[in-house]
C-alpha cells in the first residue's frame, strides 16, 4: 500500500470516528459506575416486589438517584438501597420501591400532564419525566425546591416545571391534569388538587395521621372522586398550615405501637393494618398464643428481607426507656453474614432532623424454639423525636412467627 494512500486513510478514519464520538452524549462516553447498582436496584427492590410496568421499569434504572442525594450517601452508592434517605430540612428521599410503586399505580403514559405535590429532591419528578409528556412539582419549603430546580434543570429534565408554594393549592394555571401524585401527606384530599384533575383523571394520596398513612387511588368519574384503598405506607408530612390543622395529632410522650397483636386486616388483603413497607409477610390463624392471629415472617433467601415496619413520636427529653416486651416462635432461622441479618426487633431513633443516629435491639434470635416471650429495657437517647420499630429476619432465613408485642415508656 503506498504511503501517502495509507496516511490519508488513515486521516480520514480518525475523521469519520471524531464525528462519531462527537455525536453519541458526553455521559455516553463516561463510564458509569452506578449502572450496576441501578440496575440491581430495580431487580432486587423493585420488580421482585411486584412493579411490573416496563416503562416504570425503564425509567428507574434510568434516572441516577446519586444525583438526588446528599454527598454522604452518594459516594458509598447507598442512594441505591431501598431506603428513605435525609435530604435536609426534616425532608427525605423516598425508598425506590415507593417510588416505582406511585408511579406504576398512577398508570402514566406518554401523553400525560402530570401534578406533583412534594418536589423534595427531585427524583420522583426525573422519573415521570422520562414517562409522560409534562411534569409540573410544587415543593413548600424553599431551599429545597430551589436546589430541586437548579438540579432538574441542570439534569436536562426539560419537560419538569417546578415552584415554590402551598401544593395543597395546587397549580391552577396549568390545570387540568391528566395524573396528580402526592409524595407528602395530608388528613385528607385537598379540594383543588380535586378541582383540577381531569375527569377521567387518576390521583394518587397517602392518607392518615401523621405516623399512619394509606395510599388512596382516585378515578375521577362524573365529577365524583371514586376510591381504592391501597398498602400502607410512611410519609415525611407536609410542612406549613395544613399540616398544624391536623385534627389527630402525634403524642410523643406516649408512643404506642397500634395492631400489636396483629387482629386488625380491614381490607382483607392479608396483611396487618397499620404495619408499614412489609416484605415477605403473612396473617395467620393456626397456634396463636394471644387472640385469633400472628404474624408469620419467612424467608429463605438471604438476599430478601422479611420484614414489618411502624413508626411513631416520641420525646427523648422526657421519655428515658421503653419497656418493649414481644412473643416469639422461630423455625430453622439462620443468621446472614453481616451482623445485622439476624432476626429480631430492632427500634431506629431519629432526631428532629428525621436523620436516624442510633438503633436499640431485641433479640438476634437463630435456630428453633417453640413460643416464648422476651422483655427488655431499652434506654431512649434525649435527641429522639421519632422511631421506627422493625420486626423481621432482616437478611436471616427461616421462619419468625411474632405476637403481643407492647411498648411502655417510661418518664425521665
Amino acid at each position: 500500500m503506498p504511503h501517502g494512500w495509507r496516511q490519508t486513510y488513515t486521516l480520514r478514519t480518525m475523521a469519520c470516528l471524531l464525528v462519531f464520538l462527537a455525536v453519541i452524549p458526553a455521559d455516553a462516553q463516561r463510564p458509569d459506575p452506578y449502572r450496576d447498582a441501578r440496575h440491581k436496584m430495580v431487580s432486587e427492590y423493585i420488580e421482585r416486589e411486584g412493579v411490573t410496568n416496563p416503562l416504570v421499569l425503564a425509567s428507574m434504572r434510568q434516572v441516577h438517584r446519586h444525583e438526588f442525594v446528599t454527598a454522604q450517601y452518594r459516594k458509598s452508592k447507598d442512594a441505591y438501597l431501598d431506603a428513605a434517605l435525609p435530604i435536609g430540612y426534616k425532608q427525605t428521599i423516598s425508598p425506590p420501591f415507593v417510588v416505582a410503586y406511585m408511579t406504576q399505580t398512577i398508570d402514566p403514559q406518554p401523553t400525560d400532564r402530570v401534578l406533583e405535590i412534594g418536589t423534595g429532591s427531585g427524583y420522583q419528578a426525573a422519573v415521570l419525566a422520562n414517562i409522560v409528556k409534562e411534569v409540573y412539582s410544587i415543593e413548600i419549603v424553599p431551599e429545597l425546591g430551589k436546589t430541586a430546580a437548579e438540579r432538574l434543570a441542570r439534569l436536562k429534565y426539560t419537560n419538569v416545571k417546578t415552584k415554590v408554594g402551598d401544593g395543597y393549592l395546587g397549580w391552577e394555571e396549568y390545570a387540568p391534569f391528566d395524573k396528580i401524585i402526592v409524595t407528602c401527606s395530608p388528613e385528607n384530599v385537598p379540594q383543588p388538587l380535586i378541582d383540577q384533575l381531569k375527569e377521567g383523571g387518576r390521583l394518587l394520596v397517602p392518607l392518615g395521621e401523621r405516623y399512619q398513612q394509606v395510599f388512596h387511588q382516585f378515578e375521577k368519574k362524573d365529577g365524583k372522586l371514586e376510591e381504592k384503598t391501597l398498602i400502607s405506607t410512611l410519609f415525611v408530612p407536609m410542612t406549613g398550615q395544613s399540616e398544624e390543622q391536623r385534627r389527630v395529632k402525634p403524642d410523643p410522650l406516649n408512643p404506642k405501637i397500634l395492631n400489636s397483636g396483629f387482629e386488625d386486616d380491614d381490607d382483607g388483603d392479608g396483611y396487618p393494618d397499620h404495619w408499614h413497607y412489609q416484605r415477605l409477610t403473612k396473617l395467620v390463624e393456626q397456634d396463636a398464643p394471644q387472640g385469633k392471629r400472628c404474624l408469620l415472617l419467612e424467608s429463605n433467601d438471604h438476599q430478601r428481607i422479611s420484614q414489618a415496619l411502624q413508626a411513631t413520636a416520641i420525646d427523648g427529653t422526657k421519655i428515658s426507656s421503653l419497656q418493649v416486651r414481644i412473643q416469639y416462635k422461630l423455625e430453622n432461622v439462620v443468621r446472614g453474614q453481616e451482623p445485622f441479618e439476624a432476626a429480631a426487633v430492632v427500634i431506629h431513633f431519629y432526631d428532629e432532623n428525621r436523620k436516624a443516629f442510633e438503633n436499640a435491639f431485641i433479640g438476634p434470635w437463630e435456630g428453633t424454639r417453640d413460643w416464648d416471650v422476651i422483655s427488655k429495657t431499652i434506654t431512649v437517647p434525649q435527641k429522639a423525636r421519632e422511631m421506627i420499630v422493625r420486626i423481621g429476619l432482616n437478611g436471616a432465613t427461616g421462619k419468625l412467627w411474632v405476637d403481643d408485642l407492647s411498648i411502655v415508656p417510661k418518664l425521665r
